[in-house]
């Protein structure tokens, strides 16, 4: 087994031997941690403003900046803003919020990606909002949300893969499961904050869409024609392709307490139970399956399906999520890092590129938050010591080419800083307000706490039945 890596083992001060011999974090190592992912945050953003501002991400190694689109939607800040909130970087929060105010502007002739822009700029714009009361930052994301609304008006009520935010003109009609049916959040949101369930109902349509769309045996496929409305991959997973669909039936109804999004969920976990687990002695995972019969197609799964224990613990399953984490901390300690792509039959890499992705520290701050094991606190040390040591860079973080070779790549999701860093400062922060118990991360890790959300208001304004 791996033994720690040495920025941690000087860091917390403290002779830890191989992973599971002596390995424990204790309070005192996790308060030194919470402070380095606090500094390490800081460090990171104040490299984006010095290179990359007001640009959509910043470009580690060469020290430039990158945008999605021609004209640049600024999603780095945005994503961003609610990590260091958190952390009480109170001064450059105001900068996004002034930013967000006075400059940014969502009439931008570009054809964007719905999804991508739903849970980042959308779900960014609704936690400012939430973090701050500001109503014209509501007015931004009302304007924002009410350009992607056509992309909607397919036949079938999926949404297309973009629309152009000033023409709403769409294109795109073959979309994944989590690209046609991850909106029921910020959508849910919107609609609770401006009072209009236009937009929680223009999602749950799609939803419901989805669910119609099952198999005999109650599962999904990967991909479909939102126009006709036929699938054109019949592969199920939980992961990458669907992730954020399941992710948001269970995590709106937290939020909202719809009973048709729950009776969704409840069916829809139940079929994959029944058909996609796979247990492998002390582990647990979720593979590939043909959507009709149940048969296994593929031991092939990306980065992204990691999220998925911390889900089931976030549902209260959590002896599937020990045993599914459990595999997937197997994956890590062998490679130092996930790969985007690992085939766990053959106990191979297929791709070998890491993005800095949250997935497997998400997952242990769930199950430690939930259980107070400390082994999932020892994850997150592993994990965060793990990027420190392979993807810092003179002034960053970088993705990494090939977790074999660890060749730094120049590019930094802007979930680096949304998610992962966030994640395990939470994990390490002792007490900190701001918990699974309290708050609903949305998929990006924006949190919204379930407080503010009153049972009279949500039905009428989510026109809930």
């Amino acid at each position: 087994m791996r033994a720690f890596p040495k920025c941690l083992l000087l860091l917390c001060g403290c002779l830890l031997g191989p992973r599971g011999l002596n390995a424990a974090v204790t309070d005192a190592d996790a308060a030194a941690l919470a402070r380095d992912a606090r500094a390490e945050t800081l460090s990171t953003w104040m490299a984006y403003v010095k290179y990359a501002w007001p640009h959509d991400e910043l470009l580690p190694l060469t020290k430039g900046h990158h945008d999605w689109y021609a004209d640049s939607l600024s999603i780095a800040p945005i994503d961003a803003y609610s990590t260091l909130k958190i952390m009480g970087f109170d001064e450059e929060a105001k900068r996004i919020e002034d930013f967000v105010v006075r400059d940014f502007s969502v009439d931008k002739d570009e054809s964007v990606k719905v999804f991508e822009v739903n849970i980042r700029i959308l779900g960014g714009l609704l936690c400012i909002y939430e973090l701050t009361g500001s109503r014209q930052v509501l007015d931004k994301a009302r304007s924002f949300a009410d350009r992607l609304l056509p992309a909607f008006r397919s036949p079938t009520g999926l949404p297309y893969y973009f629309v152009n935010l000033r023409t709403g003109a769409t294109k795109g009609n073959i979309v994944n499961v989590a690209e046609a049916g991850s909106y029921l959040f910020e959508f849910g949101i919107l609609s609770y904050y401006t009072g209009n369930p236009v937009y929680y109902q223009t999602a749950k349509n799609a939803d419901r869409k989805l669910f119609s769309m099952r198999s005999p045996i109650g599962l999904l496929g990967r991909d479909m024609n939102v126009d006709t409305g036929e699938w054109t991959m019949t592969q199920s997973m939980v992961g990458a392709y669907a992730d954020s669909y399941y992710e948001y039936l269970y995590k709106s109804w937290l939020l909202f307490h719809d009973p048709e999004v729950k009776a969704m969920w409840d069916s829809t976990i139940s079929a994959i139970q029944a058909h996609i687990a796979e247990p492998r002695g002390g582990l647990l995972w979720y593979g590939k399956v043909d959507m009709n019969t149940g048969r296994k197609v593929s031991a092939e799964v990306t980065l992204w399906d990691a999220f998925f224990p911390g889900l089931l613990a976030l549902s209260g399953d959590l002896d599937r999520s020990r045993r599914s984490d459990a595999a997937w901390d197997q994956v890590w300690d062998r490679h130092g890092l996930v790969p985007m792509v690992y085939d766990y039959d053959r106990n191979e890499v297929v791709n070998p590129y890491y993005q800095l992705n949250p997935e497997v520290i998400e997952s242990a701050f769930y199950l430690w938050k939930f259980t107070g094991d400390r082994r999932y606190l020892d994850q997150v040390a592993k994990y965060y010591g793990d990027i420190k040591e392979h993807c810092r860079t003179e002034v960053a973080y970088s993705h990494i080419q090939d977790v074999r070779t660890m060749k730094k790549a120049d590019e930094m999701s802007t979930f680096f800083i949304a998610e992962t860093l966030k994640y395990s400062y939470l994990s390490f922060s002792k007490g900190n307000p701001v918990n699974p118990t309290d708050y609903v991360f949305s998929t990006e890790a924006h949190p919204f706490r379930k407080a503010d959300f009153r049972e009279p208001e949500i039905a009428g304004n989510l026109g809930i039945k």
